[in-house]
C-alpha cells in the first residue's frame, strides 16, 4: 500500500506529516511518498524525509498512483480528475461549504475523509484537528493584536506616568478563545469573554477573565461542543451586552462560527463606530464571512481608525508545531483504517470513521452534506 503526502497550495505553510510521523508508517511496511519540497515551509527539507526511507515523488505520480493521499487543503478540479479510482483522500475540506468539491469527489469514486467533521467525543480527541489548530490560532491572534496595537498590553507605573492595561474582548470561548484568554492574561491585559454556552463560564473565570452573561441562550449541550443558532429575542439582548463591551475594548478577538452556516455577525457597524481609534479586531471566523460586517478574509482592513484583520488560518503562521500536531492527529486517525499489517480496512461501524467519511462508493455518504448538495446544486 502507498500513502502519499502532497505539497499544499502556495499560501499554506503546513504539511500533513513531518518526517518523524511519516517514519511511523514506514515501520508498518507502508510505502510513503512525498511531493518534492512539501515540507520545506514547515522546516522539514526533503533530506530529512529521505533519511526516514521516504521517497520524493512528482505530484503527477502521487495523484495517479497513491492508495491514500494526505492533504490539508482541497484539491483542484483537474487534480481530482487525475486521482485513481477508489483512492482515499484525507484532509480538512469544510464539506458544508466546499460542496462542489465534494460532489466531484463522489463522481470520481473517491473515498474522502474530512477531519474537520470529527465527532466531538472523548475517544476522538487525539484526532481532533480543529482543536489542535485552533489552539495555535488563539495564541497567535493575541500576539498579532499585540504587534499591531499602538499601546502596551500590561499596566505600567513609571516616573513619567501610569499606563492602563489593554482591555481585550474575546467573542467565543472554544479552544481558540480559551487559548486567547490565557495568552492575553499572560501579557497583562484585562479580559472579558462572551459565549452563548453558559457551561464555559467556569473555564473562562478560571483563566482570570470576566464572563459576560446573557440570559435565555438556546441549549447547546447536544451540539457536540459547537455553538447553535439563537432566537431573535436572544440576539437582541446579546447585541446590547456586546455593544457595551465593544465600546470599552482596545482589542477584540472573534472566533464565533456555526458549522454549515455563515458566521454570525456579532459586531455591527454601529458598534465599530463606537470603538476607540487605534483599536484592533482579529477575526478568526473570516473564512465563513466573519463576525463583523467589514471583515474580509485574508485581508487587513482599516475602518475609521480601527484595524480589522481577517485570518482563519493563523495556525499556518506556526508551521512547525502546527504540522507536528496535525500529523499526530492524522496518524491516530490512520490507525482506525489501516491494519497492523499495513492494509486498508474501512470499518464504517466505527463512529469516528463513519462520522468523518464524506464520500464513498461513488456517493456522498454524509447525510448533512448530501442534503445540502441536493438542495443547492442537485
Amino acid at each position: 500500500m502507498t500513502i502519499a503526502i502532497l505539497k499544499e497550495p502556495i499560501n499554506e505553510t503546513r504539511v500533513s506529516l513531518l518526517p518523524e510521523a511519516a517514519d511511523t508508517l514506514t515501520k508498518q511496511n507502508i510505502v510513503v511518498n512525498i511531493e518534492k519540497n512539501a515540507g520545506a515551509l514547515a522546516y522539514a527539507p526533503d533530506e530529512l524525509y529521505q533519511s526516514k526511507n521516504i521517497r520524493i515523488a512528482e505530484r503527477t505520480e502521487i495523484l495517479n498512483a497513491s492508495d491514500i493521499i494526505l492533504t490539508i487543503q482541497p484539491l483542484s478540479q483537474e487534480e481530482i480528475t487525475a486521482l485513481k479510482t477508489n483512492a482515499i483522500l484525507i484532509g480538512i475540506y469544510q464539506p458544508l461549504f466546499n460542496y462542489q468539491f465534494i460532489k466531484q469527489l463522489a463522481e470520481k469514486n473517491i473515498t474522502a475523509f474530512s477531519l474537520d467533521m470529527m465527532p466531538r467525543t472523548t475517544r476522538a480527541q487525539s484526532m481532533d484537528v480543529l482543536s489542535s489548530q485552533a489552539n495555535i490560532a488563539g495564541y497567535k491572534a493575541v500576539l498579532e493584536a499585540a504587534n499591531i496595537y499602538p499601546r502596551y498590553f500590561p499596566m505600567f507605573m513609571t516616573a513619567a506616568g501610569s499606563i492602563k492595561p489593554a482591555r481585550v474582548l474575546i467573542l467565543g470561548a472554544g479552544v481558540a478563545g480559551l487559548q486567547a484568554i490565557a495568552t492575553a492574561r499572560r501579557l497583562g491585559a484585562v479580559v472579558e469573554v462572551f459565549d452563548t454556552r453558559p457551561a464555559v463560564k467556569e473555564e473562562v473565570m478560571s483563566l482570570g477573565a470576566k464572563f459576560i452573561e446573557v440570559e435565555g441562550a438556546a441549549d447547546a449541550s447536544k451540539a457536540g461542543g459547537y455553538a447553535v443558532e439563537q432566537t431573535e429575542e436572544y440576539k437582541q439582548r446579546q447585541q446590547q451586552k456586546i455593544a457595551a463591551s465593544v465600546a470599552k475594548a482596545d482589542i477584540i478577538i472573534t472566533t464565533a462560527q456555526i458549522p454549515g452556516r455563515k458566521a454570525p455577525v456579532l459586531i455591527t457597524n454601529e458598534m465599530l463606530d463606537s470603538m476607540k481609534p487605534g483599536s484592533i479586531i482579529i477575526d478568526l471566523a473570516a473564512a465563513t464571512g466573519g463576525n463583523t460586517l467589514q471583515t474580509k478574509n485574508n485581508e487587513t482592513v482599516k475602518y475609521k481608525n480601527i484595524t480589522i484583520v481577517g485570518n482563519s488560518n493563523l495556525a499556518a503562521t506556526m508551521p512547525g508545531d502546527a504540522s507536528k500536531l496535525y500529523g499526530k492527529n492524522v496518524l491516530n486517525f490512520l490507525q482506525l483504517i489501516i491494519t497492523k499489517e499495513g492494509n486498508i480496512n474501512l470499518n464504517f461501524e466505527d463512529d469516528i470513521v463513519a462520522g468523518c467519511c464524506i464520500t464513498h462508493g461513488g456517493k456522498v455518504v454524509n447525510e448533512r452534506v448530501g442534503g445540502l448538495i441536493d438542495k443547492l446544486i442537485g
